[in-house]
């Protein structure tokens, strides 16, 4: 998978600003262009696992890369590029950044339903099947965003690839617990989606 965004271009890339405040950006320093540059060997390693983990939450491939974006600036503000917790920590980070889009996101069911009547109105094979899929999706996400920090991070780990040990490191817990983590995790993520379908059909 090709980065959208090269590394050079993640550390020259302004800091996103919040509402009407306005931020000066941190000076970033300049990048050796060496081909042995740490931070370009980090970005190539771990941008498609930080994409996958974003998108897995988002389902937005584009606000995905956003996310890799701001977390690999992060990294680079906060830490050296070979540290030995990079891997776990950009993982970590890509989980609860998209979360947190997730839940103060205001806009996203009007965006949803226009994409979804968007898809009916070029003749989808199948219109019903695919607003139904729209709204799974929305149910999903929206349960999600309102699970604990720790249990949704270990279901978005979990499910965009990374393995027991990968999960583990992300989130500072040891591979052993993992498997218990992540089966109290569905657990209640299964509990928040049969409240929302409850909701749903006493409309």
């Amino acid at each position: 998978m090709r980065p959208r965004h090269g590394a050079d271009e993640v550390m020259k890339a302004k800091p996103a600003v919040s509402g009407s405040q306005s931020q000066e950006p941190t000076p970033m320093p300049r990048r050796p262009g060496a081909a042995g540059d740490p931070f370009e060997a980090l970005f190539m390693a771990e941008y498609g696992r930080v994409v996958a983990i974003a998108n897995r939450v988002l389902a937005d491939r584009d606000e995905a890369e956003d996310v890799a974006q701001e977390v690999f600036l992060d990294f680079h503000r906060r830490h050296p590029a070979d540290a030995s917790f990079a891997g776990p920590w950009l993982h970590s980070a890509a989980a609860h950044t998209a979360l947190n889009r997730v839940r103060t996101r205001k806009r996203r069911l009007n965006r949803e339903l226009a994409d979804a009547r968007r898809e009916v109105s070029t003749a989808a094979p199948d219109p019903a099947h695919t607003v139904e899929i729209e709204e799974q999706r929305r149910l999903v996400r929206r349960a999600l965003a309102r699970l604990k920090p720790k249990a949704a991070s270990v279901l978005a780990l979990r499910y965009s690839g990374l393995s027991y040990a990968e999960v583990g490191a992300a989130i500072s817990v040891g591979t052993g617990q993992v498997g218990t983590l992540l089966r109290r995790a569905e657990q209640a993520l299964k509990k928040e989606l049969d409240k929302e379908i409850e909701v749903g059909t006493s409309l």
